[in-house]
């Protein structure tokens, strides 16, 4: 795995080999990129902006956010050996500030978050194909309104899955990659 663009272009990162995490492949990270960048649907620029990465696993979307220049990325997982992995991957690319990690549940973090005049442009999640709770983090992200006015929120599934996610957000784009299926909508 490697850092697509910026500043940090070209560096490895390391991952998981186990069952636990589902890393972002490089090529749907890409892609994600590239719609975010060069879409008319979406509003929103990583430069500057303040970035969740929820179920970040070993962080792969928050550093590439880093590297394109946002303000400030929070990684929130509960699982100890990805957060082992995404702390030395801050630490081998010598990332230190623009960031917090937050070892929680997703729930949890979101449960005690606090609405701001600086609330996040990006909300990325990448929960697990088999979790479907997350859409339950939407509904508190939306009722607490963690969200800016200019924000995309993006979430990884599985291809195949049937979220309904049009009663919680407005899809803009979806697009399928392998397996994976990317989602792009915002909350309003």
């Amino acid at each position: 795995m490697r850092i697509i663009s910026g500043i940090l272009k070209g560096k490895s990162i390391k991952f998981l080999k186990n069952t636990t995490t589902r890393p972002l492949k490089d090529t749907v990270k890409e892609n994600i990129f590239n719609i975010l960048n060069h879409s008319n649907l979406l509003i929103v620029k990583i430069e500057n902006a303040n970035i969740l990465d929820l179920y970040s696993g070993i962080g792969s979307f928050g550093l590439e956010c880093i590297s394109r220049g946002a303000k400030n990325v929070k990684f929130v997982e509960k699982d100890i050996e990805a957060l082992k992995t995404l702390k030395n991957n801050l630490t081998k690319l010598s990332i230190k500030n623009q960031f917090q990690i937050i070892q929680d549940t997703v729930e949890n973090f979101l449960e005690k978050e606090v609405g701001a005049e600086d609330n996040y442009n990006i909300l990325f999640f990448d929960p697990p194909f088999a979790d479907k709770s997350f859409v339950k983090n939407l509904t508190i992200i939306k009722n607490k309104k963690l969200f800016a006015k200019k924000h995309i929120i993006i979430v990884h599934r599985e291809r195949k899955s049937i979220d309904n996610l049009e009663s919680f957000m407005k899809v803009l784009i979806t697009k399928n990659y392998g397996r994976s299926k990317i989602i792009f909508g915002t909350l309003t």
